[in-house]
């Protein structure tokens, strides 16, 4: 009779245990899946404001034609890697910030430019939408390594490998540009 209960409370635990792991990773498996979507809010957001900020700038600087060309170019690039993967648009993304600097690199020199409103405007929203951009970027990584811990540590990657959580892909730098510091010069 003891031996019973003993056996059944094993079991109990295990089942319970195996319940607690399995919904533990579907949370964690959302977890990223959300963070990932707010990284889309904020990339839509720096894609519907970069052609207004090419507009206002062409008004000033029609000789810097290429440049406005390349970002205008990473853009779309942008817009269509959106689906193809986390490494795929974050390649894109960040093409589309090397023209972007670019982009406001020229803008220093036009002084009636900088001084233009609806320029300060755009450039003021862009500099919110890349802090966003970055802020999401960290938690979506923060997410990611959490759920990947997860799928890799005992004895959740059991559960883990019989039900088919793949591990998720981190949001990285790939130019190594990007990875530099700005650098300042005064004239």
């Amino acid at each position: 009779m003891i031996i019973g209960i003993v056996v059944g409370v094993i079991v109990f635990l295990l089942i319970l245990g195996f319940i607690l792991t399995y919904n533990g990773l579907v949370r964690l498996r959302n977890q990223m899946r959300n963070a990932w979507s707010q990284i889309d809010v904020q990339l839509k957001r720096r894609h519907d404001l970069i052609p207004n900020l090419v507009e206002t700038v062409k008004g000033y600087a029609a000789h810097e034609r290429q440049t406005l060309e390349a970002v205008t170019a990473a853009r779309n690039a942008a817009v269509g890697a959106i689906g193809k993967g986390v490494g795929a648009q974050a390649k894109a993304e960040g093409e589309l910030t090397g023209a972007l600097s670019r982009l406001l690199a020229v803008a220093e020199r036009y002084p009636d430019l900088k001084a233009n409103q609806n320029f300060l405007a755009l450039q003021e929203e862009l500099t919110s939408t890349e802090n966003k951009v970055a802020f999401a970027r960290q938690y979506y990584n923060d997410a990611t390594l959490h759920y990947n811990n997860k799928t890799q540590m005992f004895p959740s990657n059991i559960i883990a490998g019989m039900f088919g959580f793949r591990q998720g892909e981190f949001f990285e730098i790939e130019a190594p540009a990007e990875r530099e510091a700005p650098k300042v010069k005064f004239v």
